[in-house]
Parts: structure tokens; sequence; C-alpha cells
């Protein structure tokens, strides 16, 4: 991965790059760490890698592949560093989205660059098709997921919680031994109509839609699924949404081919919902990346024209919301193959029903 950078770098008339997006950096040399305020980056200059980190994380660094360790206590000038591991650089190249202009301009200084230009665009290009580690990684954050998936929904009860629920299904990651993807979404009734908001104290009562958001991290890779359950028996248009929403998922992932325009994909879903006189409610794209982040490319945005390829993974996750009424959303993560989509998430996909 370096190696390929580094001919990226060539092409570009670039003498050096200062890599500092710790996902970046965990990409490249498979150590991963937040510096919070300190300085920390991957230097690719004349030297070879060299990998500068805060004294705090000098021995987790050592495992990094293929770079050289060069730590700085407190106190120290880090740019020092940063100036021999880049050697001597006319252009440099940045991550621009990630650097501040702080940082920049004693990058510069100390490295004697004339002009910066941009790399995050190229690494980002790079992380858009995984590697077979990389799907391994995402397989088992899935399978993972699968099973919280499952037992969160068995345990589903009227009159608990919705930050109640929530921490017994973080609770059951942890105990699987892995972690959270993001920070664990449960919503309930009318709640369920607002995509991100967090839990609170509002209780699980009968008649209420119940959305559960959350995902399992496993060696740094992402997992992300969205599953529906409500208390006691739904209602015909409780029915009728959750069904309009499955279909749009189902077509969804049916579009799912290399070749097609991650466009096409959210076309395929939105198609569904319009053609059911809930377009206005399907206010988010269709889906999103998954890997070292989250949220990271290919985004699967309205009229994107983003050819799929063999080897990215995103979610596919169409929804309806409306207001004062509820949500239903139903997500699962894809790996895209030449014969077309392949599920990494699979719990059942209907609408739960918690006895009242």
């Amino acid at each position: 991965m370096i190696d390929e950078l580094r001919a990226w770098l060539e092409q570009q008339g670039a003498d050096a790059a200062w890599i500092s997006d710790p996902v970046s950096i965990a990409y490249l040399t498979g150590f991963r760490c937040d510096p919070h305020e300190r300085l920390m980056g991957l230097g690719l200059g004349s030297r070879g890698p060299v990998l500068v980190v805060p004294g705090l994380e000098a021995e987790s660094a050592a495992a990094a592949r293929g770079v050289e360790v060069a730590a700085w206590r407190d106190g120290e000038d880090p740019f020092a560093l940063a100036a021999r591991a880049l050697g001597g650089a006319r252009t440099l190249a940045v991550e621009k989205a990630h650097l501040t202009l702080s940082v920049a301009e004693r990058l510069q200084q100390a490295s004697g660059a004339a002009r910066l230009i941009d790399a995050g665009a190229r690494l980002r290009e790079m992380r858009l098709v995984k590697q077979p580690g990389e799907l391994d990684r995402l397989e088992r954050a899935a399978r993972v997921t699968d099973d919280v998936c499952r037992r969160i929904l068995a345990a589903l009860r009227p009159g608990r919680s919705e930050l109640e629920t929530a921490r017994e299904l973080d609770a059951m990651i942890g105990a699987a031994t892995a972690g959270l993807a993001f920070q664990t979404i449960v919503q309930s009734g009318p709640n369920s109509a607002l995509p991100h908001l967090r839990p609170g104290g509002r209780r699980l009562a009968p008649g209420d839609l119940v959305l559960l958001d959350f995902g399992a991290a496993v060696d740094g890779y992402h997992a992300d699924i969205t599953r529906m359950a409500v208390i006691g028996e739904p209602d015909q248009r409780q029915r009728e949404v959750h069904r309009v929403v499955l279909e749009a998922h189902d077509a969804a992932i049916a579009a799912v081919r290399p070749g097609v325009t991650a466009g096409q994909v959210d076309a395929a879903a939105r198609a569904v919902i319009a053609a059911a006189g809930l377009g206005d409610h399907f206010i988010h794209r269709v889906g999103h990346g998954l890997g070292l982040e989250v949220h990271e490319d290919p985004s699967l945005d309205p009229g994107s024209d983003l050819v799929l390829s063999p080897g990215m993974v995103f979610t596919v996750e169409p929804g309806v919301y409306i207001p004062g009424w509820g949500g239903v959303r139903i997500e699962d993560d894809v790996a895209v193959e030449e014969a077309g989509a392949r599920l990494l998430t699979h719990t059942e996909r209907s609408l739960r029903v918690v006895p009242a």
C-alpha cells in the first residue's frame, strides 16, 4: 500500500508526503491510535517511511508494518522529527481535509517545502476496494453484529427505556470482545422519525415502532445494521410502511453489480418508495461505505456517477420518516462481487413483534 502511494507521488512530482489522518496511517501501516492534541504522522521521504508518534505510543507503534518509528516526548519539538523524515522536500503531499493550517505552516517551515498538494483523494480511492484481509475483518464484524441483533430483538420488552435497551445492546457487543462501531441508536414511537436521535429516557410502550441501529467493530473494521420491531401487534400503516421499505431495500440490493453506478442503486430504492407515495419521506442517501470508518467512500448518493467495482463494501439502508408518527429503516452491509451483491449481514428483516 505504501509502495502504491509512493508510485502516485512520483507521478505527481512530489518529493515526499506527510500522512496525518490516523485512519490513513492505520490503512498504510496497521497501527491505529488517537494522538489527541499531539503531533503524529507518517513521513514518506528519501530515507524511507518514518512514523512519528508521541512517546506515549512508541511501544504500540512498534507493531506498525514496514516503517521506522520515531518517538518524541512532551517538551521536545516533534517537527524536528518530521523534518528529518521528509528530507528537505520541495513539493509535499498532505491530506488537506485533515491537516490544520497551523500544522501545515509548521511542516512547510520544518521541511522547506514550497508547495503542498493533496494526497487525501488518492488515499480514499485506494481504500475504496477492500483487500482480502479487510473483507475478512468486515465479515467478522458483521457476524458479531448479526448475533447481537438476534439477541437484542429477543430481549426487547415494553417499559424499558431506549437508553436501557442501548446499554444492554452495547454490553452484548462488549461480551463478544468487539468494540462499538458507533454510538448505538435506539428510538421508539415518534422518536424513530428522527434518523440520528440518540437514545433517551422514553420507555417502549404498546403501539411503538422501535428502531435499532448499531454495529460491532473488529480489528478496526466496522459493521452497521438497522432492524425494526413493534410493541404489540402492528397496525395496518406500520405493516405497510415496513413492507415498502423492505421492498426498496431488496430492489437496491438487486441493483448492485459491477458497472452499475451508486446513483442507480439509490434510484432503485427511491423508485419503490416514490411509487408508494412516500418519496418525500425518504430524506437521505441509500447507503455509505464501510471499512476503517463507519462512514467512508463510496457514498451512494442520488445521481452519483461512481461506478461500482468488486471489493467495494457499503450499506443499503432506505428509510421512511413521518414526523409525529415514526420511521422505518432497514439496513444491511453489502460487498460487491463479480456476480452482484453479497450480503454480509443476515438477521431476519421482518417487523419483529414484541408481546405487549
